[in-house]
């Protein structure tokens, strides 16, 4: 039985894809071991987000082939599919495949890897129409799966990559999604993470009328699945119709991720971010309306282009303002075949991490008081795995518990007193 080891990068999208091609493998008689063992295949799912994610990927690329001189090494995912003359730099790889590409991973590796032959194949994604199934069921962790929806962005905002990876807006025909995770609530697992590249635009491709919401009212009637969490969300989708439709479904996971990128209408223009300000907080307000217990987290760049000190300091003022609960904070770095990065008025590096130091301070001092708030309450917990003794879980709405306990709690929900708060956790007593 040959062994097949498989290292991902990046986001939920690439982690759905990796169990999906395990399965491939299952299925043919392969075994999975972990990266850190000696394997006779290494696939390693790349990602292009940052230029820190291109550097990672090719890292990662060059390590393996140092774990089993003779392994064969495959490089698929989003870094592949915009970086081909890169790629053919990197010797130690023997297998190129784009995102496309994986529905057929183990065939190809199969039918090459007997004539020792490398193979370099990746299709062009913007002319890809259809979502392509990469297999029925996928592995999942041990109390919640990750669930792919959609492929694709339409976006094109300035400084992102990703629709060149990606391609077009394409969406998953809703009684796949549900057939997956009707199998899945029958492994007993409790709680879907709903995802994709932009999951806002799922059934824009559809010629019904077929949206996201449409989806999640049917996901809600599952039995068995207890917890329907949204992965990255665009803003602009935060209507009054889908609050309201949103607000009725009882398994609905407190808790929302929403792009911003930037407090300043300014700067959000030059990014092409489609909303402004003024905007986003009646998108806020409209959630914290429906949901008392909201939390709401974001991302920010900082240094974008053209990123003058006031305009940071409107960000600031803003992000102080609405009180996110947590901000996950990037520095700007060009990509290559964006429009942001042919921009003038690049920001320095020194500034951008004085900028990102003010905003990470900002984050965690709003994450402790949000815990803060917990103490002496009772919150209900999903537990998923123990560490040292202490079992780790989330609330509805996202926020680490811990809980010293005897009992096994893993995959069970439960109802605690929360008796004590850091910025990292609060922690109950059982």
């Amino acid at each position: 039985m040959k062994k097949v080891a498989f290292i991902t990068l990046g986001c939920k999208v690439n982690q759905y894809e990796t169990n999906a091609m395990m399965q491939q493998f299952i299925k043919k008689g392969y075994e999975i071991v972990e990266p850190t063992n000696q394997a006779d295949i290494y696939i390693v799912n790349t990602c292009t987000v940052t230029n820190m994610s291109d550097r990672k990927s090719r890292q990662m690329l060059r390590r393996v082939k140092e774990l089993n001189a003779n392994a064969v090494v495959v490089a698929c995912g989003c870094y592949v599919q915009v970086a081909k003359e890169e790629m053919e730099k990197i010797q130690e790889v023997d297998f190129v495949l784009g995102n496309n590409e994986k529905k057929e991973i183990v065939e190809i590796i199969e039918a090459y890897a007997e004539k020792n032959k490398k193979y370099h194949k990746i299709e062009d994604v913007m002319h890809q129409k259809e979502y392509i199934e990469l297999g029925k069921i996928t592995d999942t962790e041990k109390t919640r799966a990750v669930i792919k929806v959609q492929d694709g962005c339409d976006r094109f905002c300035s400084y992102c990559i990703i629709p060149y990876a990606r391609g077009r807006v394409r969406s998953r025909k809703p009684e796949n999604v549900i057939e997956e995770i009707e199998k899945i609530a029958q492994n007993g697992i409790q709680e879907v993470v709903i995802t994709g590249i932009h999951v806002a635009s799922y059934g824009k491709d559809f010629k019904e009328e077929y949206r996201l919401i449409d989806l999640l009212e049917e996901i809600n009637q599952i039995k068995g699945i207890q917890r329907i969490r949204l992965g990255s969300i665009e803003p602009l989708l935060i209507t009054k119709e889908f609050t309201d439709r949103l607000s009725k479904l009882e398994k609905i996971c407190h808790h929302f991720h929403l792009s911003l990128q930037s407090g300043c209408d300014e700067t959000l223009k030059r990014m092409n971010r489609r909303y402004t300000i003024q905007e986003f907080q009646e998108m806020v307000a409209r959630l914290r309306k429906v949901y008392e217990d909201v939390i709401l987290t974001t991302d920010i760049i900082v240094g974008f282009p053209g990123e003058s000190q006031e305009e940071f300091e409107k960000t600031y003022q803003f992000l102080q303002q609405i009180k996110f609960y947590k901000m996950h904070i990037f520095k700007y770095s060009p990509r290559k075949g964006t429009k942001a990065a042919q921009m003038k008025g690049q920001i320095d590096g020194k500034i951008k991490e004085e900028r990102s130091k003010k905003l990470i301070a900002l984050s965690n001092k709003h994450q402790k008081e949000y815990h803060e708030k917990y103490v002496g309450k009772e919150v209900e917990i999903l537990f998923e795995e123990e560490k040292n003794g202490y079992y780790q879980g989330h609330t509805k709405n996202y926020i680490l518990a811990s809980a010293k306990s005897q009992k096994n709690l893993e995959n069970k929900m439960i109802k605690a007193k929360c008796t004590e708060a850091s910025m990292e956790a609060i922690f109950l007593e059982i």
